[in-house]
């Protein structure tokens, strides 16, 4: 179970609501409306640094739960919940954009090798550490009881996702940051980190990731 640890009485309430706003509402929406695509990456990087630092600033954060409790994590339903995610991506691809879905050719499975081994560290990873570690760690005291903290989780991830612009990203993101946060309250960060990186993966390798490629964001305006 993942430690959540109250910030230090130093810190005010309402700098934290500031904070909070800032960094789960300002950013997001800032680099949905302002930034460009293709500097998507560069901004997750900055977005991590100040996650990271935010983490360190709190005090009290168990480093070591980072790479600790990997034997928590049921194989069985690692698996499950690949199937589970496969069955809805394609199911979406299939009714909506059926055009996504691409042959397995030597050269797709290439490049979804290369997604497979990347993803996870450049783009889960960061992501959980902002999303679950330092919101929990930081932020949950915001909010009267970890049923509402999780929703709240789940929200601010699925709206980090607003600059792809899409109702079925903000729809999965949403369910995914549910599923996410309560893994990492229950089984701590490895469990979150990994459900996320099978998720991302399978939703690539069954022609979703044309919904989360930076390089095809149409802004509405």
């Amino acid at each position: 179970m993942a430690h959540v640890a109250e910030p230090e009485a130093a810190i005010g309430r309402g700098l934290l609501w500031a904070e909070f706003a800032a960094l789960y509402v300002g950013a997001p929406l800032a680099i949905a409306v302002f930034m460009p695509p293709r500097l998507l990456f560069p901004a997750l990087f900055v977005f991590s640094l100040a996650g990271l630092a935010l983490l360190w600033r709190t005090g009290g954060f168990e480093w070591h739960g980072l790479i600790r409790g990997w034997r928590a994590v049921p194989p069985w339903q690692i698996l499950a919940f690949g199937l589970v995610v496969a069955l809805i991506g394609w199911s979406i691809v299939q009714l909506a954009r059926p055009e996504y879905f691409r042959p397995l050719t030597p050269e797709r499975l290439r490049f979804l090798a290369v997604i497979w081994l990347l993803y996870p560290l450049l783009s889960a990873l960061p992501q959980e550490l902002i999303f679950r570690a330092l919101f929990f760690h930081r932020f949950s005291s915001l909010f009267p009881d970890r049923a509402t903290a999780v929703l709240a989780n789940a929200a601010v991830f699925s709206f980090a996702h607003l600059m792809y612009w899409s109702l079925v990203v903000a729809v999965l993101t949403f369910v995914g940051g549910w599923i996410f946060a309560r893994a990492y309250l229950l089984r701590g960060f490895p469990s979150a980190w990994l459900l996320h990186a099978i998720a991302g993966n399978v939703l690539f390798t069954v022609g979703m990731g044309a919904y989360f490629w930076s390089g095809g964001v149409v802004r509405p305006f």
